[in-house]
């Protein structure tokens, strides 16, 4: 079990160590121009403020000698000109990726010591860090991909009660390796608009595997590993003759994405909901089940933040 008291997560410079150790393993790079020739300058006043009279001593700044710019470790990330010091950055990324279910803003708040606002903004910049950017097709070489859709929440502006007006979901996930992604689908389930997305993300020697949803079966057709499905209707839920015929993997995803947005984070906007999607896949595709513990997700979370950056105006829907 992680050690939540353990320096990099109560020490700004044990913080700021581990995430360079992660960021740079053969040292500083220059983010600007990408050069190595750096050297590191001592601490530094900031400029004075209110919290700080004579202002903070700003520690772990950077000058490459190739462009003299300088920088830190959090330039171009997800952290970057943020005010939280950061091992309570580090912090929140492990309470997150180590909560199978999540961790609402009002929790870290009430752990980290911040504002619920700041707490708010904080969660979902480590989402961001949680995009995945590996964009290959799941499955191949005959390996079985379930897929399945879900409806969760409600479109705004609609009312309540009728499914057409929920957002909609549609998930995949690769048995073999354990990765999941889900994507919000916009529009209706048609043969059409589902193979667009099959034939993108599934390769085409894969086994795909889903229930009895007649959209299903033309995009099916394509994949030379094969089609099966399962007929929930008729109380079918894995084929007799074959066990390997179910849809319980994706369904298991789904169980613990719904848990998780009705029991911890309650009410998701639809604008958000695609980020909210990627921490759940995060977390699935990196679960212990699959050899990953919570200090090797958290190092996973940590090393996405690069090239990522999210400000407090500009938070809206993320590309799926």
């Amino acid at each position: 079990m992680t050690n939540i008291t353990a320096p990099h997560f109560t020490d700004e410079n044990a913080a700021r160590e581990h995430l360079e150790a992660l960021r740079w393993p053969e040292g500083p790079v220059c983010p600007h121009c990408g050069s190595v020739d750096v050297k590191r300058l001592p601490a530094q006043r900031g400029r004075p403020s209110k919290a700080h009279p004579e202002g903070k001593l700003r520690a772990g700044v950077i000058q490459c000698n190739g462009c003299r710019e300088q920088f830190s470790v959090t330039i171009g990330t997800v952290f970057e000109r943020s005010k939280v010091p950061l091992n309570k950055w580090l912090l929140a990324t492990h309470l997150m990726v180590s909560s199978k279910k999540g961790m609402s803003a009002h929790q870290l708040h009430r752990m980290l010591g911040v504002t619920y606002k700041t707490a708010w903004f904080m969660a979902h910049r480590i989402r961001d860090a949680m995009v995945s950017d590996d964009n290959s097709p799941m499955g191949g070489g005959g390996r079985d991909v379930e897929v399945d859709e879900t409806y969760i929440g409600r479109v705004p502006g609609t009312s309540r009660t009728p499914i057409h007006n929920m957002n909609k979901v549609i998930a995949l996930v690769d048995r073999t390796t354990g990765r999941s992604t889900s994507i919000v689908f916009t529009g209706n389930f048609t043969a059409e608009s589902v193979g667009a997305i099959l034939s993108e993300r599934v390769a085409p020697d894969s086994r795909l595997i889903t229930d009895e949803a007649r959209f299903y079966k033309i995009p099916g057709k394509t994949f030379t590993g094969g089609h099966q499905s399962v007929s929930h209707a008729r109380g079918e839920y894995v084929r007799k003759a074959d066990r390997t015929v179910h849809t319980n993997t994706i369904e298991g995803f789904f169980g613990i994405f719904k848990r998780g947005m009705r029991g911890v984070y309650q009410h998701c906007g639809s604008q958000h909901l695609q980020r909210y999607l990627a921490e759940f896949d995060f977390r699935y595709t990196n679960r212990s089940g699959v050899g990953v513990n919570d200090d090797q997700r958290r190092d996973i979370a940590l090393r996405g933040i690069a090239g990522k950056r999210l400000t407090y105006r500009r938070i809206g829907p993320v590309a799926a």
